[in-house]
């Protein structure tokens, strides 16, 4: 009879409440978990300040470059719509510093400079990157002029005496009124009327009078007078007018232009 014996090395049955044992391959500890995450969480913060910082002197350095170097600095001035008034004056009077940084130049002190200029209307100044100013100017359209008694002026559309001129200038009417500027009734009243009326009727006119707003008159050439009244209803005076031509007569009233009259 053959005995069967059992192995020295046959397990045992575990004790109860005895915790099996955890292998530990391939896992590390909460401490070393921990060291690792805090140097993880140390290089982030390290990258973001190194991050942060080359941001900054970045923009410093752009902001150095526009502002405080000539290397987008004024390389020319442009000047468009100057005509009547030569540019190089317009250049002069703007005074532009060159090679200033683009982004330090004043451009309203520049038009304010520019709008002193006689014939200058309206002044706009603006940056064309990278290296130039633009002044674009409006001149003033001359309506008339005006004799002082001494020297002669021409006059613009709103009534302002803006520039001298040496003879009478020719294609434009004398205003004979007590006072001429922007803020005389009289004067606004005259140059509404010269404005409104025809361009072929304007350049037939040689002199315009008005005594008040109401009382604008002008001369025709060949000496034919026109009372025109107020600066209202300029259409409708302009055509009776060029009916009430047609006839024989020496003056034309279309004050009233429902009722006109000839004498």
């Amino acid at each position: 009879m053959t005995t069967t014996r059992q192995s020295s090395a046959r397990r045992r049955p575990p004790v109860r409440g005895a915790r099996e044992p955890r292998t530990t391959r391939g896992r590390r500890s909460p401490a070393a978990r921990a060291r690792t995450g805090t140097g993880l969480t140390r290089r982030k913060a390290m990258r973001r300040r190194w991050v942060a910082l080359l941001t900054v002197l970045t923009v410093a350095g752009l902001v150095y470059v526009l502002f405080f170097t000539s290397l987008l600095g004024v390389r020319s001035v442009e000047v468009v719509g100057a005509d009547s008034v030569p540019a190089e004056r317009v250049r002069d009077v703007a005074d532009v510093p060159d090679r200033r940084a683009m982004l330090r130049v004043d451009t309203d002190a520049i038009a304010e400079r520019v709008a002193t200029l006689p014939g200058i209307a309206t002044v706009d100044v603006s940056r064309s990157w990278p290296s130039t100013i633009e002044i674009a100017v409006t001149e003033r359209s001359p309506i008339g002029f005006y004799n002082d008694g001494e020297e002669l002026y021409l006059v613009d559309g709103g009534g302002l005496v803006y520039k001298k001129v040496a003879q009478r200038p020719k294609g434009l009417p004398e205003l004979k009124l007590a006072e001429v500027g922007p803020d005389d009734p009289a004067t606004r009243a005259a140059t509404s009327v010269l404005r409104a009326i025809p361009a072929q009727l304007r350049e037939r006119v040689r002199v315009v009078r008005a005594e008040t707003p109401g009382s604008v008159e002008f001369t025709l050439a060949g000496g034919k007078v026109v009372r025109w009244g107020d600066a209202e209803q300029s259409e409708r005076k302009a055509k009776v007018l060029a009916a009430l031509l047609t006839r024989q007569g020496t003056t034309y009233d279309v004050s009233a232009p429902e009722l006109p009259t000839v004498s």
